[in-house]
């Protein structure tokens, strides 16, 4: 009995069936009945139990079927299944951190593919996931590991808003190698995609384009600050060895 009297704070509901015995549809005779205010009531036949939940205006939740007998609480189940939707959405918050994308470059990127993966670098790490980055030489393209080095710094130093690289450029066989995991919220920069997207929203449903005001053009596609070092490649190193 004593072991019991803190079950309701302890239990963790996410761990049994999603298919939860409400009310009349709950099977025992006797239930152990926790009050809404988590202490323990003690075992009650199913019908006083039922009569006890009516009186006050709440419903009889079996949260620990396996239980002899099972655990039963007086809680409001449209506030039971909220909680409980809460925790799952928690939960899936962590796992999706554990979750890991990759990401391929090639030393010869042009300046439009390098965007195109930044922006599904960002996305994935905006989204709570690590991003494997990874450069693959390709033929004669190791004489000038050096270059690949520069495409991989280079496309780090664009995601230094959003992640911190767990560890530095490594080459493993014939690529380079590393792993990006996100910032925490407070210091990660917002997904330019997202902000874009709130810009283009209009401020009110009623508001009326003027005819004479300026009309403003919308970029659908977002844009990173480039250095003159991320130009790209004008003199391919690599074109006489195609």
């Amino acid at each position: 009995m004593a072991g019991l009297s803190n079950f309701s704070s302890n239990y963790d509901s996410s761990s049994h069936s999603s298919y939860v015995r409400v009310n009349g549809k709950i099977r025992a005779r006797e239930v152990r009945v926790i009050g809404s205010d988590g202490k323990q009531v003690g075992i009650l036949s199913l019908n006083d139990a039922l009569a006890m939940a009516r009186n006050i205006g709440v419903d009889l939740v079996e949260i620990a079927p396996e239980a002899n007998p099972p655990v039963c609480k007086l809680i409001d189940f449209g506030k039971y299944r909220y909680e409980q939707a809460k925790k799952e959405k928690e939960a899936k918050k962590h796992q999706h951190a554990s979750k890991m994308k990759e990401i391929q470059l090639s030393a010869t990127i042009d300046q439009h593919d390098f965007n195109v993966k930044l922006q599904h670098a960002i996305d994935f790490l905006c989204d709570e996931m690590k991003v494997r980055v990874v450069l693959r030489f390709r033929g004669r393209e190791m004489a000038h590991k050096e270059i690949g080095f520069s495409v991989m710094n280079k496309f780090i130093s664009a995601l230094a808003p959003y992640a911190k690289p767990d560890n530095k450029p490594t080459l493993i066989g014939k690529g380079i190698i590393t792993t990006l995991t996100p910032l925490p919220r407070n210091k990660r920069a917002k997904n330019p995609v997202a902000v874009e997207g709130e810009k283009s929203q209009p401020a009110s449903p009623t508001t009326i384009k003027s005819e004479d005001a300026p009309e403003q053009k919308n970029d659908e596609t977002p844009s990173f600050p480039v250095s003159d070092s991320q130009e790209g490649f004008v003199n391919n190193p690599f074109s006489d060895l195609k």
